[in-house]
């Protein structure tokens, strides 16, 4: 559904992803994990637009998207939850939710009922200034945002950062159900046991390369990853 084929990015002179190889299939979550610096987020952002390769190829469904504008991308089916949530601070929940159908014609009743479905809180808080929630409420809203797309493929970036336990248990269930209605998933998390542990297959990315990859209950049981990013 989605590859990357010896993708390089830059920032510059610097060299962020050096000759990615990446796939996610149709119905999967596939997690991509690593330290701070190895280039998860910059991963993101090139499959999503907001960077553009300085070579490689990037396959939605068959189609090179490499050069399309970011909305064009959120159109052709991928949409993107920022790391930090970015959600508009003096917008109302109901207003961010309306921003993520940007592209989208007609009522939006449907979708955003979906969304109240998913977050039953951010019903009770429609009105509400983004920038009142509480983390966890704004992370909820940040997913509930881009999931208004409608999207076949979900990027998600560092759901869990900075929310409490209990609040990470529902965010990583909440993605869970998501797929189960047929969204595909790709997750960057630092939180390599959980993400692993609700991934499919997973990558491990380090200083812009994936150095390992596999089935998610292989990479658990892997020394490597168990030393570096389990605390084993």
């Amino acid at each position: 559904m989605l590859k990357l084929e010896a993708v390089h990015t830059h920032y510059g002179p610097i060299e962020a992803l050096r000759g990615i190889e990446l796939e996610i299939p149709r119905g999967e979550i596939v997690s991509l994990i690593g330290s701070n610096g190895a280039g998860k987020s910059t991963c993101l952002m090139t499959i999503s637009g907001v960077l553009k390769p300085s070579s490689g190829k990037i396959e939605l469904n068959g189609g090179n998207i490499v050069g399309m504008s970011p909305h064009r991308i959120v159109e052709s089916g991928i949409s993107q939850v920022p790391e930090g949530r970015r959600i508009f601070p003096k917008l109302t929940v109901l207003e961010n939710l309306e921003m993520g159908a940007f592209l989208r014609r007609g009522k939006l009743t449907e979708l955003i009922e979906d969304v109240f479905n998913l977050f039953p809180i951010l019903k009770e808080r429609v009105g509400q200034y983004g920038g009142t929630l509480s983390g966890g409420e704004q992370q909820m809203l940040a997913i509930g945002r881009a999931l208004m797309a409608k999207p076949e493929i979900l990027l998600l970036d560092e759901p869990s950062l900075g929310l409490a336990p209990i609040m990470v248990s529902k965010i990583f269930r909440t993605i869970e159900e998501i797929n189960r209605k047929g969204v595909t998933v790709l997750l960057v998390e630092q939180n390599a046991r959980a993400a692993l542990k609700l991934s499919n297959r997973g990558y491990v990315l380090e200083g812009g390369m994936i150095t390992l990859e596999g089935r998610s209950e292989d990479l658990l049981d892997n020394e490597k990853v168990r030393h570096a990013y389990l605390g084993e």
